[in-house]
């Protein structure tokens, strides 16, 4: 399809991209029309080589001929001026790139597990940025497969997707059901993977003394800021693993701790 340069801003076929700035409005825009957003050339990218079908891409003017290189020519790619992106979303881009993508079936858990080696966990992680900081993560140092509980926040959320680089679109994940969590720690420990609780607690063993033992399958399980891991998340793990730091600091943030844990694993090769 040929650029599609807009000069009426209230044009119905930039409805995709309305309402950025409202988070519950969105939500729900996005829900019933089945897309998510993603925003930035890196997510761009990520989208147009995912397995995620483009709907299209907004951009300034200037830009056009990029956007349209990357998501091909049957991808509607609307062009309207730079200081006009901020009057249709609502929100001020600097990049001046948004895409839409076509959301998938979800996945189902099992499949999503089966065979994996390296398993990042996420119970009731509901920051975005932190989302997409453990998506980057996750890409970085070889996770096979991502589990989310079912309170854990929407991974293709846009927020999420631009924090990750669009590593939200290329790393599997599968939401685990609220019947089967947490109990699907338990399932996989039956399946031969060692399940790691990360902790700030001092009664905790330190990463670096379980490391040596660990077998070839292994699942990081991590909560939210704050509260933590759930007592039953954490009963349902093999071993309660904390981070070794200074006195005096009780934590570093979500994304921080998995990042550390997850490139220990990668650079012992388990």
């Amino acid at each position: 399809m040929a650029l599609v340069v807009v000069e009426d801003l209230d044009d119905p076929r930039l409805a995709d991209y309305w309402h950025l700035r409202e988070p519950n409005v969105r939500a729900r825009v996005e829900r019933e029309a089945g897309i998510f957003t993603v925003e930035g050339w890196l997510s761009l990218e990520a989208l147009a080589e995912s397995p995620y079908p483009v709907r299209s891409a907004l951009v300034a003017t200037k830009h056009a001929a990029r956007a349209q290189s990357i998501v091909g020519p049957l991808v509607p790619v609307y062009a309207v001026a730079e200081s006009a992106l901020e009057h249709v979303t609502g929100v001020h881009f600097h990049r001046g790139v948004l895409g839409v993508g076509e959301r998938l079936d979800a996945l189902d858990a099992g499949a999503v597990l089966a065979g994996a080696r390296r398993i990042l966990v996420l119970e009731g992680v509901n920051d975005y940025e932190n989302l997409g900081g453990l998506f980057r993560n996750a890409s970085a140092f070889g996770v096979d497969a991502v589990l989310l509980d079912p309170t854990t926040a929407d991974p293709l959320y846009r927020r999420s997707t631009r924090v990750s680089l669009g590593h939200v679109l290329r790393v599997p994940y599968a939401r685990a059901s609220i019947e089967a969590w947490p109990s699907i720690l338990e399932d996989l420990r039956r399946e031969g993977v060692v399940v790691l609780a990360l902790t700030p607690a001092r009664d905790a063993a330190p990463l670096a003394s379980i490391i040596p033992d660990l077998p070839e399958r292994v699942a990081v399980v991590v909560g939210a800021e704050g509260p933590g891991l759930s007592g039953e998340a954490m009963a349902s793990a093999e071993h309660r693993v904390r981070i070794p730091m200074t006195p005096g600091t009780d934590s570093v943030n979500v994304a921080t701790a998995a990042a550390i844990v997850l490139a220990t694993l990668y650079e012992a090769r388990l």
